[in-house]
Formats: structure tokens, sequence, C-alpha cells
């Protein structure tokens, strides 16, 4: 590996600036595309929407952000096996940035095929530009870490923006003016990344494990085919003559996941040839990963049924202007970049006084702080119900919960994959564990469905369902992991473990 030597990006390796701004302003294009999604398929006809009733724009949306994280996992394997991470990341963000393009044509058909692109072009692009950030420091480099630390701070920016930007444009110039500025935020990471790509100085320019001439044949041929049987898919839905039910696919969709989990998770465990350590170990983060699923279950709410809300129930007049609805979500970018530097101090002054909560239990937690951010909406929904546009400082609180959660439990969680999974198998594991996102994503779709606007009553129920399922699920976890923290600490190899006995004691 080639690694550059002199720290010119805040004392980092200046291609940390190349992926920090190229994620910035894909990012800003994701999430500001994302949150006008729910809003644009549920706006009448009249309005210039796709009038679509909300359990399926709901299904969809959970349908999208949980195909976008499970394409991740073919878009890894062909970055480490067929074009190396600079092509994926490239090529990757041009079909995103055409996805956006196709998503301004003010055009019912084109709409479904913009969100296809983009699932495409995220898989390729997201899990590979984030791997080589850890690409270029040596396995001794303290900064690692902080490197991270100041890509994710890029990811953040990113979101703000394409939340504020997508969102004004949604209210003042239209839909598709909203989903255009998302393929030019693209564009201007494209133009950043290829302006300033020698500075990776060849990090992830070739695969990390290319194939044979043979197999690249093979693995063309079935990308071939596999985009054709999508093409073919969306051509006879389109048609009419194959009918599509998004709620019913997205049931199916979120069983196949949740099986393609629990069977590589089984056949890992099974048929790996671990150790008894090994597999103490798999079962504590199996209680991350359930803990995982639950919470994006309930966080992705954010995106469909609390973007409702806020358009529908919340008063959003300050003075004479109107926040703009999409303006509510850019809290969670906000408070994690307030609440970081304390959550990293937290952990290390609770580690310097011996305190140190097992990876379950501080999952746990972030569960049901999570939740209790339901608790604040289940009151806020009541006063809607009687009638009322409730205050804008409900949704606020409830972001603030949520971001808390998420600060407890994300980072925690992908922690726990690297420590914990068996080292032979530890590259195939961080792509199970990002199974539980798309489950997540899929339920939280399906759960959104149930929010219906005409029937105004129905919606603290919907809340305090969630919360009180999401706080039971997290108090399980809690107790199972009083019991599993200590098989966390336990080394991978059972020999280390033995005491000597006899005169192997004494010796």
């Amino acid at each position: 590996m080639n690694t550059p030597n002199s720290g010119t990006f805040f004392g980092h390796p200046e291609g940390l600036k190349t992926l920090f701004f190229t994620e910035m302003w894909e990012r800003m294009s994701y999430y500001g595309m994302r949150m006008l999604l729910v809003l644009f398929m549920t706006a009448t006809l009249q309005e210039g929407g796709l009038g679509l009733t909300v359990a399926s724009a709901a299904a969809i949306y959970g349908l999208y952000t949980g195909s976008v994280y499970f394409m991740g996992l073919p878009g890894g394997w062909l970055s480490d096996r067929l074009l190396g991470g600079q092509k994926a990341v490239w090529y990757g963000g041009i079909i995103i940035m055409i996805g956006h393009i196709v998503l301004a044509i003010p055009s019912d058909k084109s709409f479904f095929i913009g969100l296809i692109l983009v699932i495409l072009g995220t898989g390729l692009l997201k899990p590979n530009i984030g791997a080589m950030v850890g690409m270029m420091y040596s396995e001794e480099d303290k900064r690692r870490d902080s490197g991270y630390a100041i890509y994710y701070m890029g990811i953040n920016i990113g979101s703000v923006i394409g939340y504020m930007v997508c969102g004004y444009l949604m209210e003042n110039q239209g839909w598709h003016y909203a989903f255009g500025a998302a393929a030019i935020g693209m564009a201007a990471g494209l133009i950043m990344y290829r302006k300033t790509l020698p500075a990776l100085n060849g990090v992830a320019a070739e695969p990390a494990s290319p194939l044979s001439p043979k197999g690249r044949k093979v693995t063309w041929t079935v990308v071939a085919l596999f985009l054709a049987a999508i093409a073919l898919v969306t051509g006879l839905v389109m048609s009419g003559t194959v009918a599509f039910d998004p709620v019913s696919v997205a049931e199916k969709v979120a069983i196949a996941f949740t099986l393609i989990f629990v069977a590589y998770y089984v056949g890992i465990f099974a048929l790996g040839e671990l150790t008894p350590n090994e597999k103490k170990r798999l079962i504590a983060l199996l209680l991350v990963c359930i803990a995982s699923a639950c919470f994006w279950s309930g966080f992705e709410q954010a995106g469909s049924s609390l973007n409702l809300f806020a358009r529908d129930y919340t008063d959003r007049m300050v003075g004479s202007f109107e926040v703009p609805t999409g303006w509510f979500q850019s809290l969670n970018s906000m408070f994690i970049v307030l609440l970081s530097p304390f959550f990293a101090a937290l952990w290390i002054n609770l580690g310097k006084r011996y305190v140190s909560p097992g990876y379950g239990i501080k999952c746990a937690v972030g569960l049901v702080i999570m939740a209790s951010g339901f608790i604040v909406m289940f009151f806020a929904a009541q006063y809607a119900a009687s009638g009322l546009k409730v205050a804008p400082y409900w949704l606020v609180a409830t972001y603030f919960l949520h971001t808390v959660g998420e600060l407890c439990l994300s980072p925690v969680a992908l922690s726990a994959v690297s420590k914990l999974s068996p080292r032979r198998f530890a590259g195939q594991m961080m792509g199970v564990f990002v199974l539980t996102y798309s489950i997540g994503n899929i339920i939280s779709g399906l759960l959104a469905g149930n929010f219906d606007p005409n029937n105004v009553s129905e919606m603290p129920n919907l809340y305090i369902q969630i919360s009180l399922f999401s706080i039971g699920i997290g108090i399980v976890i809690l107790l199972l992991s009083l019991k599993s923290r200590i098989w966390e600490n336990l080394p991978e190899d059972d020999a280390k473990e033995a005491k000597p006995v006899g005169k192997a004691a004494t010796a």
C-alpha cells in the first residue's frame, strides 16, 4: 500500500480531503433527496406529487432505504475483486448523479427509474469510500480514529446542506428543482473527486484480490444479467403487465433479508469451526444486531411519519417565515456535530474510572433512549388529534433523544462487530451486520404505513406502540447483556484461558 506521509488536511493525509468533500457532496444529494421522497409521493396530483397512499409511499421509502444498504454488499465485493475502490467510487457517483437527473424529470415513470439508479450507484460508492479512509493509514498510525471522526463530520455537514437546500427549493420552487439540486450536489462531489484524485496516492487504485481473466468474464456476465433482469421487471411493472403492491413486496423483502441474516449467522456459527469462546462472543454480538435492527426501524421514521407530522401538524411559522418541512430532519445532524465530542469524552472518562458497560448494554440503552423520543411524539400527537397544530419544540425534543440514542448505539455496534467477530470472518460479519440496517429500514417503512393523516386520532397509538415495543426489546437485551458482557471479553482462543495444573503450575 502506498501511504502518504505528509499531513496536509488537519494534520492528516491530503487524500482525506478528497474523500471528505466527495462524501460530503454525495451525502448532500442522498439526504436531500431522501427527505423529499415520502412528501413527494403522498402529495396530490394537483400539488405536483404522485398521489400515493401513505402506506404505499412509506413501503416504497422503506424498500429504497433498505435496498441502498443491501446493495453495499455486492458493491464492496465488486470493488475488492473487479474494479478497485477508486473506480467503484467514480462510477458509483456517476450513476447516482444520473439517477438524480432522472428524478428531476417531471414524470411518474422516470421517478422510479431514478430511485433504482440511485440505489445501484450508492451501493458502489458508499461502502468503498469509507473503506478507503482507513486504507490511507498504516496499522501503527495513531491518526486513524481521528481521521474517521473528521470524515464523519463531512457526512453530517453534507446532510445539513442537503436538508436545507432541497427543503427550501421544495417549498419555494417545486419538487423537481429540489431533485435537480441533489444532482448538482453529486456533480460537485464528482468534480472535486476527479480534480484531487492524485492526492490518494494510489490507494485502492486496483482491486485488493483481483479475479482471474475467466473470473472477470463470468462476473461481468452476471452483472449484465442482473441489470437486464432489473430493466425487464421495471418495464413489466410500468406497463401494467405485472402488478406491484409496495406493501406486500416490502413485507416479503423484509422476511427475505431476515432469513438471509439468520442463515448466514447460523452458517458461520455452526459450520465455521469456531472455538467455544468464539461462539459465545458471536452470541453476544447477536444481541447487538437485534438492537440495531430494532433501533433503525424506529429511528428511520424521520423520513416518513415524522416528516409527515412536520408537514401536516406542526406550526412552522416563525414570524412571517414558514420553516420548510425538511429542515426539521437536519436537527439530527446538527445534534451529532454538537454531541459527538461529549460522548467520546464520556466513554474515555468511564474507562478511566474502570466503568465500562458492555456493547450489549450500551446498545440497549441507546434503543431505550430512542424509544423515549416516541413518548414525546405520543403527547404531541394527542395535541394534534384535538385539532391543534403543535409547537416545533416537540419535534426538536424527539430528534434530540433520537440522536442521543444513535450516539449510544451506532458507533458502539460497529466497534462490537470489529471486536467480537471471529477474525477469519470479520469482513463477512460486517456485511451481515449491514443487513440489520436494511431490515430496520424496511420495517420502518411498514410501520410508517400505519400513519394516516386523515385519521389523526390513531397517531398517538402508532407512536406509543413503537415506543413500548422498542423499550421492551431494549429491556430484554439489557438483561441478557448482563450475562453476555462477560462473553464479550473472552479471548478468541480457548487455550489462552487454560490454567496450568500440577507441576507445571509451580514451574
